[in-house]
């Protein structure tokens, strides 16, 4: 059984461990509150362009000059796996969550004989998937130095990407992240970005109100960059939203989880305080006794 000391320097410890988490929890609900207003409002945006993207592509899908990023290369032998995650820890299963989800899609298509390459966005992931898929690994983006997240961050993600496929290093492009559905919620995701997929409800509608000039395929050479660096943000906006709510749900359970350990602690205390005041009240008894 520990002794007095001991228990009174783990309960001092656990009590400053609750302090922490207990900040760290208010200041994920501060950030949340940002990022998810941020993430919310990009995504009437995301979807409306994607509306407009839908009926262009249906219209150019079968042209003989449809763009490279819509069309693909004719291939599917090259996977470029995109795996956004956080730079900090302590969110709970955030980035264990969408690691989960890239490494089983890079499993499944490394023994369907297909070619994987991973490029990693955010510390997290990269060092869970280095563990096991080192060696499929050619990049990593470091957004540690970002503060706050803009449409430029997404647009660099997309050079990189962009420049690749140009280069003919990989035929299909894949990004995983977290979509944000509430604080004790978020959906780990998998969207194809090349060849561009634009989901439109109506199927092909607005090919059929719309007259483009100049061409359908024109346009969309111009727009498609434009596509990939959008769904890239607007998964990074998704992403920072779900991160703070991981992290404040993580924290409150923290919290709570220190101040049951402080109760049961206490309770050990003065059950231990109680028997060495027992223990020498029984020996002064004792020896009052025996005189």
């Amino acid at each position: 059984m520990p002794n007095l000391k001991d228990l009174k320097n783990r309960i001092e410890s656990v009590k400053s461990t609750r302090k922490i988490t207990k900040a760290m929890q208010m200041v994920a609900a501060a950030k949340l509150r940002r990022a998810q207003d941020a993430a919310e409002a990009g995504r009437p945006y995301a979807e409306r362009f994607n509306a407009v993207m839908a009926g262009l592509s249906a219209a150019a899908k079968g042209s003989d000059n449809a763009p490279k990023l819509l069309a693909g290369t004719g291939s599917d032998q090259v996977h470029l796996l995109v795996v956004m995650t956080s730079e900090r820890g302590l969110c709970g299963g955030f980035n264990s969550s969408i690691v989960r989800l890239a490494r089983t899609a890079a499993q499944d298509l490394i023994a369907a004989g297909k070619t994987v390459k991973i490029l990693t966005v955010g510390k997290k992931g990269r060092e869970q998937l280095k563990r096991d898929l080192a060696d499929h690994m050619i990049d990593h983006v470091d957004m540690g130095a970002v503060k706050r997240l803009g449409y430029a961050d997404a647009q660099a993600i997309a050079k990189n990407v962009l420049d690749r496929f140009e280069a003919g290093e990989f035929d299909v492009a894949t990004i995983f992240f977290n979509r944000f559905q509430s604080v004790i919620s978020q959906i780990p995701t998998e969207q194809q970005i090349i060849p561009a997929k634009f989901e439109q409800e109506g199927g092909d509608a607005a090919s059929v109100h719309y007259d483009y000039e100049p061409d359908e395929a024109e346009i969309l050479a111009d727009l498609l960059p434009r596509g990939v660096a959008t769904q890239i943000f607007s998964a990074l906006l998704e992403n920072g939203a779900s991160e703070q709510g991981a992290r404040m749900s993580a924290m409150d359970n923290a919290t709570r989880n220190a101040g049951e350990m402080i109760d049961k602690l206490t309770i050990q205390f003065n059950r231990s305080h109680q028997a060495v005041i027992t223990n020498e009240l029984i020996e002064i008894i004792s020896g009052a006794e025996a005189l």
